[in-house]
C-alpha cells in the first residue's frame, strides 16, 4: 500500500529534495498534497510531477494565478488558499503522513494540526518545537503522532540512540551536535559589520534556504538545534554540546554513560536525513553521494569554547540562557531572530546587529507561560514588535 504525504512548504528546499525521493519511490509514496506561499511556477511544475489532490498558496492572488494555470494545462489539483487549508492538508483523514518544512514560526499551526491527528511528522521545521515547546510535545502525544527529525543534527542523534525511547535517560550522558561553523569561522569577528547578505547566504557545504543559511552563517541555527534537541530528546540543557566539525561529514554524536561515543556519518546531502524519516524504521535509497574515505578522510573539531569562537558565535549562548529562562522566553528568541534575519537581508541592519536584537528583544519581553496555541501566538506577535523597535532604535544611533 502507498503512503499519502502532504508536504507542507513543498516550493523550498527540503521540499524539493522530499519530492524527488518520492520520485524515485514512486512504489512506495503518493502525493496528497503540496503547499507553497508565492512561488507560483514551481508550483505548478510539482503539480504537473506529482499530480496531488490538493495544491495550498498561502496568498490568495498567488492560489488564484494557479488555479487558472493548472486549469489551461488541464490538470486536475484542487487549489486552496490560506493558513486554515495549511492545517486541512495537514491533518486530512487520506494522509498518512507529513512533511513539515515551512520555515519559521508560520508552521507551527499546521504542525499541530498534523500532530493532532497521529500523523506520523517528519519535522524538518525546527520552530515548532523552539516555539511550541511542551505544548507541541503534548498534541504529539494526544494525538498518538510519530514525530521524526529531519534536521541533519537531530536524525543523527536519533539514530545513534537506542531504539527504547524510555532508556534514553539512563544511558545518555550527553549529545555533541556538530557545526560546520558556516562561511565565516575564520573571519576577524571586527570585521563582521561589513557581511553582506550574498555573503553570510554562501554556506561552504550545504544548500539552503536564505534565511536558514544566515542562521547558520551566525550558528543561530545551531542555537535553535539545542533547543530543539532539549525537547526531542528529553535531555537537560546542560547535556548537549556544540562542537564545530568544518567538513560536516558527522553529523551528530552520542556520548553514552560507559564512555562510548555512536556517529553517524554521511555526505552534506539532505536527502539521507529525509528518506530515513520517510521510511522508518526500513532504509531506502536516497539518491546521495556515498563518502569515500579513500579520497576525503580529513575530519577536524574545533571548540566553541575558543575566545575567538565565542566572539563570532555569541548567539549560541541564548539557548541554554533561553531553556533556563520562563517557559515561552524560546518564542521570544526565534520571533526576534526572524524579525533580525529578515532586517538583515533587506539591508535594513547590519550582519552583527542580529544578535544585538536579539538580546535587546529578550531583555524586553518577559513572556507568561503559554496554555495555548493563541497564547504562543501572542507572544511571538509581541516579540516581533519590540525586535522592530530595538532595530529603529540601533537604525536611529547611526
Amino acid at each position: 500500500m502507498k503512503k499519502n504525504l502532504t508536504v507542507l512548504g513543498s516550493t523550498g528546499s527540503i521540499g524539493v529534495n522530499t519530492l524527488d525521493i518520492v520520485a524515485r519511490h514512486s512504489d512506495r509514496y503518493n502525493v496528497y498534497a503540496l503547499t507553497g506561499a508565492t512561488q507560483v511556477d514551481k508550483m505548478l511544475a510539482q503539480c504537473a510531477a506529482f499530480k496531488p489532490t490538493y495544491a495550498v498558496m498561502v496568498h490568495e492572488a498567488a492560489a488564484q494565478q494557479l488555479k487558472d494555470r493548472l486549469q489551461a494545462e488541464g490538470l486536475a489539483t484542487r487549489v486552496l488558499s490560506g493558513p486554515q487549508a495549511l492545517n486541512d492538508v495537514a491533518c486530512a483523514a487520506e494522509v498518512d503522513m507529513v512533511m513539515a518544512a515551512i520555515v519559521g514560526a508560520a508552521g507551527l499551526a499546521s504542525c499541530l494540526s498534523a500532530a493532532r491527528a497521529g500523523k506520523r511528522l517528519l519535522l524538518a521545521n525546527k520552530e515548532a518545537l523552539v516555539v511550541g515547546g511542551e505544548l507541541f510535545l503534548d498534541a504529539v502525544q494526544q494525538g498518538g503522532a510519530k514525530l521524526l527529525p529531519i534536521d541533519s543534527e537531530h536524525s543523527a542523534v536519533f539514530q545513534a540512540l537506542p531504539e527504547d525511547a524510555r532508556t534514553w535517560p539512563d544511558v545518555v550522558n550527553k549529545i555533541i551536535l556538530t557545526a560546520s561553523g558556516g562561511p565565516f569561522r575564520t573571519r576577524e569577528p571586527e570585521d563582521f559589520h561589513s557581511i553582506t547578505p550574498e555573503q553570510a547566504c554562501a554556506h561552504p557545504n550545504w544548500v539552503m534556504g536564505r534565511k536558514i543559511s544566515v542562521d547558520s552563517a551566525t550558528m543561530m541555527n545551531k542555537a535553535l538545534e539545542v533547543i530543539e534537541a532539549r525537547y526531542l530528546f528529553g535531555i537537560a540543557p546542560e547535556q548537549i554540546e556544540v562542537i564545530i566539525h568544518p567538513q560536516s561529514i558527522i553529523h551528530s554524536m552520542v556520548e553514552f554513560v560507559d564512555g562510548s561515543i555512536v556517529a553517524q556519518l554521511g555526505t552534506p546531502d539532505m536527502r539521507m536525513p529525509i528518506s530515513y524519516g520517510l521510511a522508518w524504521p526500513d532504509r531506502i535509497p536516497s539518491g546521495a553521494d556515498n563518502i569515500d574515505f579513500r579520497k576525503s578522510t580529513q575530519m577536524t573539531f574545533e571548540s566553541m569554547q575558543e575566545p575567538l569562537h565565542q566572539k563570532r558565535f555569541p548567539g549560541l549562548a541564548l539557548a541554554w540562557e533561553a531553556l533556563k529562562a520562563p517557559s515561552g522566553t524560546t518564542a521570544v528568541l526565534n520571533a526576534a531572530n526572524e524579525v533580525a534575519v529578515g532586517l538583515f537581508l533587506a539591508g535594513d541592519i547590519q550582519f552583527d546587529q542580529i544578535h544585538a536584537v536579539n538580546l535587546a528583544t529578550l531583555s524586553a519581553c518577559l513572556p507568561e507561560k503559554p496554555r495555548s496555541l493563541e497564547d504562543l501566538l501572542e507572544i511571538d506577535a509581541k516579540a516581533r514588535i519590540k525586535a522592530n523597535q530595538a532595530a529603529t532604535k540601533m537604525l536611529k544611533k547611526h
